[in-house]
């Protein structure tokens, strides 16, 4: 008679393998996701900011009124985006001419302007000597001051 030899068996290394492959894969993957909303909060964050402080600003009663309102108004869209608005600016310009000009915000009947939000942001878990602090985003939103507005 000749002896029989049995196959060797894995004993459990396909779960050990599954679970060293599944967090190989995950944390990325996880990193990624985590990091592509803090960069779609910051983008809907100014967007809406740069929204809601143009309305402030086109229904303030004077110009000097009118840019507290609007700031103001882009503090308050930040902070329901959960972002404090310490190094966020309030930019206003000619329309299609970016947000340089600051002599651009006017109140007269019929005006157009744009109204720009720039905030830089940090993605979590990258150190600043890789990202450099440099990853900006801007929200505009283009302002048309109502034609039937009273001049006074």
């Amino acid at each position: 008679m000749t002896a029989r030899r049995r196959p060797s068996r894995d004993s459990g290394a396909a779960s050990i393998e599954f679970v060293f492959l599944g967090v190989l894969v995950l944390v990325p993957l996880l990193y990624l996701v985590i990091a592509a909303f803090e960069v779609q909060r910051n983008a809907f964050a100014v967007t809406q900011a740069a929204r809601e402080a143009g309305r402030a600003f086109a229904t303030a009663d004077d110009i000097a009124a009118a840019d507290a309102r609007a700031r103001y108004a882009m503090e308050l869209a930040l902070r329901d985006q959960g972002l404090e608005p310490a190094g966020t600016e309030l930019r206003y310009g000619p329309v299609g001419g970016g947000c340089a000009d600051a002599g651009a915000a006017t109140l007269e009947p019929g005006a157009d302007f744009e109204v720009c939000v720039v905030r830089v942001f940090r993605v979590p878990a990258v150190p600043s000597y890789l990202d450099g602090g440099n990853n900006a985003v801007t929200g505009r939103y283009v302002v048309h001051v109502d034609d039937f507005r009273s001049a006074g």
